[in-house]
C-alpha cells in the first residue's frame, strides 16, 4: 500500500500502525510521486487530495493522513496549517515558539487555557478516485519548555490528558498506543482490514 507522504516521521508511524495487519508500505517519495498542494480547508479535503492522487498515480490503493494541532485559545490554529507554520524548512521549533508567542500575546498562561488537540484524518483510497476517510483525536495540554527529543512536529509541548510526559517524551510504541494518528488508523483497519496477524493462529 502507498503511504501518501514525504515525511518519514508519518510514514513510520503510519506502517508500524499497519504492519501487524500484514500491510507493507511504501511512501510517495519512495516512488518519486509528487506531493499535490493541500488547498483544502479541512483536515479531510486535504487527506483525499492526497491519497486519491497518490493511488491513480501509482495504481495501488493508497492512504493519507493530514493532521495537525488545534488550539482553543488560537480558534483552532493552526490547524490545517500546522506545517506552514514550521515554514518551507519545516522549522518545528519555530511552529512551537510560534504558537507559544501567541498563547502569552492572547493570556493564555494557565493549564485551562491552554487546552489542545490533536486532530488526523485517514483517507483511504482506490486507483479509480474512490475515498474514505476515519478521523481520530486526542485531546490535551501544551507545556513550555518543550519537552522530549521523540516524536516530530509539535509533539514535545502537548501533554495527552491522563499522562505525565508529553508525546515527545515517550517512546514510539508509547505515543502510537494513544496517538491522533493511531486512532485514525483503527478505525480505518476495522473498517478495511483484517484483524492483526498477532491474533491468527
Amino acid at each position: 500500500m502507498v503511504v501518501a507522504t514525504h515525511n518519514p516521521g508519518k510514514l513510520g508511524e503510519i506502517g508500524a500502525l499497519l504492519a501487524p495487519h500484514g500491510i507493507h508500505v511504501r511512501s510517495a517519495a519512495e516512488m518519486g510521486l509528487p506531493s499535490p498542494d493541500e488547498t483544502g480547508s479541512t483536515f479531510q479535503d486535504n487527506a483525499r487530495l492526497k491519497a486519491v492522487a497518490a493511488a491513480i498515480a501509482s495504481g495501488r490503493p493508497a492512504v493519507a493522513d493530514d493532521s495537525g494541532l488545534a488550539v482553543d485559545a488560537l480558534d483552532g490554529e493552526p490547524g490545517v496549517h500546522s506545517a506552514r507554520w514550521a515554514g518551507p524548512d519545516r522549522d518545528f521549533t519555530h511552529a512551537m515558539r510560534e504558537v507559544e508567542e501567541q498563547l502569552a500575546a492572547r493570556g493564555a498562561t494557565t493549564p485551562d487555557r491552554r487546552r489542545a488537540r490533536f486532530v488526523a484524518v485517514v483517507c483511504f483510497a482506490t486507483p479509480d478516485g474512490k475515498s474514505d476517510v476515519y478521523r481520530g483525536e486526542v485531546a490535551g495540554t501544551l507545556v513550555w519548555p518543550p519537552r522530549g527529543e521523540g516524536g516530530f512536529g509539535y509533539d514535545p509541548i502537548f501533554l495527552p490528558d491522563g499522562c505525565d510526559r508529553t508525546f515527545g517524551e515517550m517512546a514510539a510504541s508509547e505515543k502510537q498506543a494513544l496517538s491522533h494518528r493511531a486512532r485514525a488508523i483503527a478505525a480505518f483497519a476495522a473498517a478495511r482490514l483484517a484483524p492483526p496477524t498477532s491474533q491468527g493462529n
